[in-house]
């Protein structure tokens, strides 16, 4: 399996003065955004740790997932969540042939944290021997940062704060993320049982 990123989050939809309000940034000088590339770094360094820890896309944007076989042939399980919309599902042969499949033969079963590909009859398209399905989708909370959830949205300021703190170190002795951005993480986390089969 992979998933492929099509689109990025525009420097728009970033919080870089709300995040220059939670460092607490000296005021009475003049602003002239000199510290304003390496701040939205660390936005973006904060925004893809917790997506990669939760699983959940904050900011919406496109993606592409591959995958070589499905793990049930009613219903496969996305990578991420939320998905708002399924935009097109190819399945490719072995010599690279690809066949658009039809809108009818499939449909998003939405979910909080295990949003799923569904049949709409009884299975989905049937990916040969040695090819593989690509599915194109949209998925995030929504495309302003007003739209991310508001624990969420503060455990991106607290590890992007903490990055700023150490941004000089080589390396951090304890590893890992602070306690307070885990415990914010915690009810967002997607739990896996059987062995990641479909649920």
């Amino acid at each position: 399996m992979m998933l492929i990123e099509q689109t990025t989050v525009p420097t728009a939809a970033l919080p870089l003065e709300r995040f220059k309000e939670h460092l607490r940034l000296g005021t009475g000088f003049a602003d002239d955004g000199g510290q304003d590339a390496l701040l939205e770094a660390l936005l973006r360094a904060a925004i893809g740790a917790i997506e990669g820890r939760t699983g959940k896309v904050l900011l919406a944007r496109g993606f592409t997932w591959t995958v070589m076989a499905w793990r049930d042939t009613g219903r496969q399980a996305l990578p991420v969540a939320p998905v708002t919309a399924i935009t097109e599902l190819r399945v490719l042969d072995r010599q690279g042939g690809v066949t658009v499949m039809s809108p009818e033969a499939y449909q998003l079963v939405r979910d909080t944290h295990r949003p799923r590909l569904g049949a709409t009859a009884t299975l989905l398209p049937q990916i040969p021997l040695g090819g593989q399905a690509e599915v194109d989708f949209q998925a995030g909370f929504g495309a302003a940062w007003a739209a991310v959830p508001a624990d969420l949205a503060q455990a991106v300021f607290l590890l992007a704060a903490h990055y700023h703190e150490h941004r000089h170190e080589a390396a951090l002795g304890e590893g890992g993320m602070p306690f307070g951005v885990m415990a914010l993480l915690e009810r967002w986390r997607t739990v896996r049982v059987l062995g990641g089969a479909a649920t």
